[in-house]
């Protein structure tokens, strides 16, 4: 399943502030079938976030359950947070709009999103924390989780079968054997790894215990110079030892699938998605693909992996409060929660809830790590932060072109800092 999550997972564009008019709209009608008749609710959901059969259950389920129309309008990522903030601004915002994560704070700082914290206590006792996490702002509960994806191991079985492995790593220190043995066995390149697949290395600085940002009084500031985070690109310098890849470009310059499409490398780190990718540009690798989770430290407990993913909001200008509240009881329950993972193959809000990803091996691979998973820092001020050129990606680039952790960063901390200083 293609989606654009990686674009989704990260504010590309910083954010102006916003002005919701709240308006007691439906509140004032009674609930139920004969209450919302004739109403539309519109939810604005991005593209490959609502599989067919997942759309048109929930849109069944709501519509006979409120007597309302469920209107959904597919959004694009590309240009997605300029347009969310503009229809935040307006009178008429759409009800209910998909949010990725790390770009929930952002909104909810605004005042654009409505506090969902009695919805939170009446359907998500059980929602995972650490994909919960990042619909909370200041203590109040702007968004509900909806799902949530992270990276895993793609890897070209023939290579490795051409390399003798036959059993799969389940330690960090295994998977580097394995990444030498084709190395020195095959002529294929062992893993495709960019000089700034910074998704990556955040999920590794996760695994270290470490953030990229710390606060200091009442702001945040640049934490690149905790050794912990040197630990962390140390581990993606020995991954990018085994890879040709350029130091200066990410993993999307060029695609890392298409290069994996060629057959000739062993394995790169990915969405799970990307897989389809690298199918398209070559049908043939199709039987060739298999998937793991990334090994961590450790037998058992996973690498730290970045959890992208969406949030379900409900726009606070919105005139239909309590039937977008309708809404998110649907599509959240169980049963719908259950049946997007089965059909999507993304990471419920429920852990209860991921046994609907059985037999999916690419999946079950990326669930594992979830458990190990996070994010980067869930503040407003991060949204400045991945603009072009980021900072951090420039950082990584300089300690794989020979500066040491802390030369690295101490020269881009300033720059670091201006970002995370910017008012949104």
């Amino acid at each position: 399943m293609k989606r654009g999550l990686i674009a989704a997972t990260g504010v590309a564009a910083m954010l102006v502030s916003v002005a919701a008019c709240g308006s007691d709209g439906d509140d004032n009608k009674g609930s139920g079938k004969d209450g919302w008749k004739g109403e539309t609710l519109t939810v604005w959901a991005m593209d490959g976030s609502t599989p067919e059969g997942w759309t048109k259950d929930v849109t069944t389920a709501f519509e006979k359950k409120t007597g309302a129309k469920l209107k959904f309008e597919v959004q694009q990522w590309n240009g997605i947070q300029q347009k969310i903030t503009t229809a935040l601004s307006e009178t008429n915002p759409p009800d209910v709009i998909e949010l990725g994560n790390t770009q929930t704070p952002a909104y909810a700082q605004t005042e654009g999103l409505a506090d969902l914290s009695d919805l939170k206590k009446e359907i998500g006792a059980d929602w995972t924390e650490n994909i919960n996490k990042s619909s909370v702002f200041n203590g109040k509960q702007y968004a509900a989780p909806w799902f949530a994806v992270n990276r895993v191991v793609i890897y070209n079985k023939k290579v490795w079968a051409d390399a003798g492995i036959k059993d799969m790593p389940k330690t960090r220190t295994e998977f580097f054997k394995a990444l030498d043995t084709i190395d020195k066995k095959t002529e294929a390149e062992a893993i495709y790894m960019p000089g700034q697949n910074w998704y990556f290395f955040d999920g590794l600085t996760i695994g270290a215990g470490a953030e990229l940002a710390k606060k200091d009084g009442d702001k945040y500031v640049s934490n690149l110079s905790d050794p912990k985070v040197g630990k962390a690109m140390d581990i993606y310098k020995q991954y990018a030892a085994f890879s040709d890849a350029p130091k200066d470009k990410d993993e999307a310059t060029p695609q890392q699938a298409e290069v994996f499409a060629g057959g000739k490398t062993g394995a790169f780190i990915g969405m799970p998605w990307e897989a389809a990718t690298a199918i398209k540009a070559n049908p043939k690798i199709e039987k060739d693909i298999g998937y793991f989770t990334i090994p961590g430290e450790t037998a058992g407990k996973p690498e730290g992996v970045f959890l992208g993913g969406s949030n379900l909001s409900i726009a606070a200008g919105s005139e239909k409060q309590e039937l977008a509240k309708e809404f998110l009881r649907i599509a959240l329950s169980d049963t719908f929660e259950g049946q997007l993972a089965k059909e999507g193959g993304v990471i419920p809000n429920k852990e209860a809830l991921k046994s609907h990803l059985k037999g999916n091996v690419a999946a079950e691979a990326s669930a594992a790590a979830s458990v190990s998973g996070g994010t980067t820092p869930l503040i407003p001020e991060w949204a400045s932060v991945e603009n072009a050129p980021n900072p951090i990606k420039t950082y990584m680039t300089a300690v794989l072109n020979g500066k040491s952790h802390e030369e690295a960063a101490k020269s881009v901390e300033g720059e670091l800092n201006k970002r995370l200083g910017q008012e949104l």
